[in-house]
């Protein structure tokens, strides 16, 4: 996760450890339900997705296998590349389900800010043979089950086209979207349980995007481009940073990667296709006090690129794409004010990241603006900028071959050759004490703090009589690290962490793009960097630019250096397979860009395959019918709107609603709100903003015995032209009669028609 991403899974894990091990590990048969059958997902595989782009005719895991692009001689001349790109909707669940990334309990959603996107991008050689797909997502991360059910699907419906090699996905790591979608207990534990809904929805969205790009490629061309981006972070771990060589530290003018790296493309008439942007930020502006999904900072940056080029098309919209994805992020945070005592004022930019009065839990570190809706608006406008310059001045072209490798690894058990006469291992996953702790993005509450390196008897004792005590072979492995979890030796329901990873490299003549499954720091992403760049260079390929990709196809917390892991602060409590983790991965990828530069890569091990768990924890919130007041219909106005309004104002709707989840189930409609104005010449309502528009916000009040209220919001623009508008609902509510199967049925709302009259 990040920030103090899965901090509060300390608080969490700990508090349900000790509060409902009971029910948990007692109960945990009656909590088992198949995978295929949680919860009512019978819509689940038609989702209709907002966007402007045309979805393949043919749909579904049984259709016809497609051939890969074929060109006619002339084509296959042209300098360049053959370039797809896709965007759809992948918010899955925006109420009853915990948001993931804090990992904090009663963070569950209840609204919408801005949707969640699925962004693909296709790009293959002028002959149409060697190709890889690139899929930026706005989750919190990538499930291993997720990847394993969309390479399935992708196979299914393309055969050997999209395979595990060619197909990388990755989490922009927002801190605002939907949980439940994970395999693993530890993330089970987080997410309140398994949602198939939310994953269904979010297989669909990918597929769909991936499905678009597919269907849309064309000749084209791709420039890169890189530059500093100031002002926009801070490394929240300056003490672990500092325990790197001085030597190498002095190579840096800073503790955070400030470049970006863009990727331009386009198609033979110049026309512009879609952006992918790669920077090291942590999207932690909206804080885990927020209810709304989002997709924070970079979604936001996303957001103003496509609304500059799709110009009179609404959010998600619109034929270009514009992806803002991860990178090294792991110490990397947008809460650029830094950690203060929220008690005192004071700074607690120390060692443990804790106050003289309250401790750790004051420490919390806050963005540049007046709330986090104003921070992530900063932070999101400073990255989007410096993308939108990188990209009008991009001039050098990206030419060559397309490749890719992948391996499956066993990586509690990968042997590193430090050289030629030493060797250490990884371990069996665990997570230490100041994981509990969190980060100054937000804290874990219970008082753990940063920087220990000693147990403490209370935990240590509750953990061995619900868990068992951890190993002494576990224990020796992770040293300096003390164990608070040994998710490595924990298989029940099943396994806690995984043991299978994934390491992968696409490369693009001279771009190489590493899949990371995790969050690698700031020196660990430039020591990869580097060591990659001079394993291709030693066979050849030279001048490689690389790209750290974080969040990619399945989670494995944090990265650290060795150096790093011996301050244990949370990222090194939180890198599981141990202090040797990056030297296995930098092993790993050099192999991999080994093979890519000697053309060997058929010869490369598979390595062991992942499993796909069957039977995972249902939801703890039930599925309850959706009542009306007496009197009432399901979007019938409570609180209509004022005669009139100005611009700056902010309008504001209450309407009867229903769970929002079940919009997620049966997607008659692809928004909650429309903002309408009425157009005189006409005589006809024109849609101008939908819950995907900054300027609108999605709000869901759960009441008792199934009843809610819907309130809508919209933030009157500085470019709102003046005029009438309304504000209409869209909902779904769940009926449920006696001895009868649920049905979940469609309903809409409208408020009055209001004035805005400019100052």
């Amino acid at each position: 996760m990040a920030k103090r991403s899965f901090s509060a899974l300390e608080a969490f894990l700990i508090f349900l450890l000790v509060m409902m091990a009971a029910i948990t590990v007692a109960l945990l048969s009656l909590l088992f339900i198949t995978s295929g059958t949680i919860e009512n997902n019978k819509d689940s595989g038609n989702l209709d997705f907002s966007t402007s782009q045309s979805p393949p005719a043919t749909q579904g895991p049984a259709a016809t296998q497609s051939a890969p692009v074929t060109c006619t001689p002339e084509l296959q001349n042209f300098s360049g590349y053959h370039i797809g790109v896709g965007r759809a909707d992948c918010t899955g669940q925006v109420s009853d389900i915990n948001l993931m990334g804090y990992a904090k309990s009663g963070q569950n959603a209840r609204g919408i800010l801005t949707r969640l996107y699925s962004r693909a991008f296709i790009v293959a050689e002028p002959n149409g043979s060697n190709r890889v797909v690139f899929v930026s997502i706005d989750i919190g991360m990538v499930s291993q089950r997720l990847r394993l059910e969309v390479l399935d699907r992708l196979q299914s419906k393309y055969g050997s086209l999209y395979r595990r090699d060619n197909v990388i996905l990755s989490g922009t790591h927002t801190h605002s979207g939907p949980a439940g979608y994970f395999q693993y207990t530890v993330f089970v534990i987080a997410s309140e349980g398994f949602s198939n809904r939310t994953f269904e929805y979010m297989v669909n969205g990918i597929m769909k995007s991936i499905e678009i790009a597919h269907t849309n490629m064309k000749p084209g061309k791709i420039f890169i481009n890189k530059g500093i981006v100031d002002g926009a972070q801070i490394n929240r771990s300056p003490y672990s940073y500092l325990q790197n060589p001085q030597s190498e530290r002095a190579r840096y003018s800073s503790n955070t990667d400030k470049e970006m790296v863009v990727l331009k493309m386009v198609d033979l008439n110049g026309d512009d296709l879609g952006l992918i942007s790669w920077f090291a930020i942590h999207p932690v502006s909206m804080n885990n006090s927020n209810h709304l999904v989002n997709g924070d900072n970079m979604g936001y940056a996303s957001y103003l690129f496509e609304q500059e080029k799709n110009r009179g098309d609404l959010p998600g919209q619109g034929p270009f794409v514009a992806a803002f994805a991860s990178s090294n992020l792991g110490d990397v945070s947008s809460n650029i004010v830094g950690p203060h005592c929220i008690n005192t004022g004071e700074s607690c930019d120390n060692a443990n990241s804790s106050c003289p009065i309250g401790g750790p839990n004051m420490c919390i570190a806050t963005g540049p603006g007046q709330d986090m809706f104003d921070s992530t608006q900063i932070i999101g406008q400073i990255i989007y900028q410096r993308a939108k310059d990188l990209y009008t001045s991009a001039s050098q072209e990206v030419k060559g071959p397309v490749a890719s490798a992948h391996q499956w690894v066993n990586m509690t058990d990968v042997t590193v050759w430090l050289n030629s006469t030493h060797a250490v291992k990884t371990c069996k996953p665990a997570l230490g004490y100041s994981f509990a702790a969190g980060t100054i993005d937000g804290v874990g509450g219970l008082n753990f703090t940063q920087g220990m390196k000693e147990g403490d008897p209370f935990w240590d004792t509750i953990r061995d009589q619900l868990l068992g005590k951890p190993s002494e072979e576990i224990k020796e492995c992770q040293k300096p690290k003390p164990i608070l979890l040994h998710t490595g030796e924990l298989s029940k329901p099943h396994p806690w962490h995984p043991d299978i990873i994934d390491v992968q490299i696409i490369t693009i003549g001279s771009l190489a793009i590493t899949a990371i499954p995790g969050e690698f720091t700031t020196m660990s992403g430039r020591r990869l960097r580097e060591a990659v760049q001079a394993e291709f260079a030693s066979y050849g390929m030279k001048n490689m630019t690389i790209v750290i990709s974080g969040l990619c196809n399945v989670y494995t917390h944090y990265i650290t250096t060795y150096e790093e892991y011996q301050a244990q602060r949370y990222e090194a409590a939180s890198t599981i397979y141990g202090p040797h983790t990056l030297s296995a991965y930098i092993q790993l990828f050099r192999g991999l860009a080994k093979a890519i530069a000697t053309d060997t890569v058929a010869n490369l091990s598979q390595g062991p395959e992942p499993p796909f768990f069957t039977q995972l924890i249902s939801p703890l919130i039930p599925n309850i019918a959706d009542r009306a007041p007496l009197g009432r219909n399901f979007g019938d106005v409570l609180q209509p709107a004022k005669p009139e309004y100005r611009v700056g104002e902010v309008v504001e709707v209450v309407f009867v609603g229903a769970n929002p989840k079940n919009s997620a189930e049966n997607q008659t409609h692809s928004t909650f709100l429309t903002v309408e104005k009425y157009e005189d010449a006409s005589a006809t309502w024109h849609i101008v903003y939908n819950d995907a528009s900054w300027e609108t916000r999605f709000y869901w009040h759960k009441g008792l015995l199934g009843q809610s209220n819907a309130t809508i919001e919209w933030h009157i623009p500085d470019t709102a032209q003046p005029g009438i508008y309304r504000i209409r609902y869209f909902g779904h509510n769940r009926k449920q009669e006696l001895l009868k199967p649920a049905v979940i049925l469609s309903f809409e709302g409208t408020s009055s028609a209001f004035e805005v009259v400019t100052t």
